[in-house]
């Protein structure tokens, strides 16, 4: 499936790019990951450790201050631990087994990293590391973030729940569905939050709220998903099928096989790939420093999603 992802995707045209410190920031996250517990067993840990959430991260976030890499590796070491024990573990295999834990972890948002806070018991290793990541980003002293990053992975939470819906339904949903959806399943949104605290001069809360903004952002998600999709299809397609993937909505939506579907898929990520050249181009002509820095953060995300499913054995 990777050579078929290599053959049929365009390779995003935007300079690849790596962070210096990720081998010492890998380290740091596995260690903090089986620390906190979230990964308990020999498996897991090795499942995370070939996650590579490090590498993702230097790949998103190359000129980031190393502290600031950190918390966006952790994130994202939590965003895979938390949809490993959805997808592969059995977690959200139906909402009623889903549900417990959805509610004990939006209590802990709820909490926004108060650090006067008693430390979260009944929600786990899970809720330990999201209260971790809370507590982390408030001290950093930038409501804004903190606070967007909450709604995000509120909507992400409440998202795994549609999914697990359709799993114990064994429902496969329509591609429009589909791809509305996976703009908050695949975890891309708070990530980017955490790349934009890593850096100053990104555009304020009266700029973002332009629609051309929000549509390339939405967009940027979209390919950071469906490049994703692309790559992770041959190793779901292995293991339990599961609805959830670009291939299969749009095998069970237009009746076409497997290949066909494939192609399907990787024709929208690089049609994808050119609206965004020219969303991005529209919005660079603006001439503003902050909105060039918000493109950057965004196209990196997008070159570093390709770059790191290649380097790393997650959908091997």
């Amino acid at each position: 499936m990777r050579s078929f992802a290599v053959s049929a995707l365009r390779e995003p045209p935007f300079p690849a790019r790596r962070h210096a410190a990720v081998e010492l920031v890998a380290g740091e996250t596995i260690g903090w990951a089986w620390e906190l517990g979230l990964v308990g067993t020999a498996a897991r840990l090795h499942r995370l450790r070939a996650a590579g959430p490090a590498e993702l991260a230097g790949r998103a976030c190359p000129d980031a201050p190393v502290d600031r890499l950190r918390l966006l590796a952790d994130l994202i070491a939590w965003l895979f631990v938390m949809d490993d024990a959805c997808d592969e573990d059995g977690l959200g295999a139906s909402p009623t087994r889903l549900s417990p834990t959805v509610a004990e972890l939006l209590e802990v948002l709820d909490g926004h990293g108060d650090p006067r806070a008693p430390r979260p018991v009944s929600a786990g290793p899970l809720g330990a590391g999201l209260d971790d990541l809370c507590r982390r980003v408030r001290a950093l002293h930038r409501p804004t973030p903190l606070l967007r990053l909450i709604g995000q992975l509120r909507e992400y939470l409440l998202a795994l729940l549609w999914e697990a819906a359709n799993r114990e339904q064994r429902r496969v949903p329509g591609v429009g569905e589909y791809v509305q959806m996976r703009r908050y399943t695949g975890g891309a949104r708070p990530s980017f939050t955490l790349t934009d605290l890593a850096y100053d001069a990104l555009p304020g809360a009266d700029r973002r709220a332009d629609p051309a903004l929000a549509a390339l952002e939405a967009l940027a998600a979209d390919l950071v998903c469906w490049c994703n999709d692309v790559f992770s299809y041959g190793k779901e397609l292995s293991s339990a099928p599961d609805p959830h993937n670009l291939v299969t909505t749009i095998a069970g939506e237009t009746g076409q096989g497997e290949e066909a579907a494939l192609w399907a898929a990787a024709a929208r990520f690089n049609d994808g790939l050119t609206e965004y050249a020219e969303r991005e181009a529209a919005l660079a002509g603006v001439g503003q420093e902050s909105v060039a820095g918000f493109l950057l953060t965004r196209r990196n995300w997008i070159r570093a999603t390709y770059d790191w499913s290649l380097a790393v054995s997650r959908y091997a």
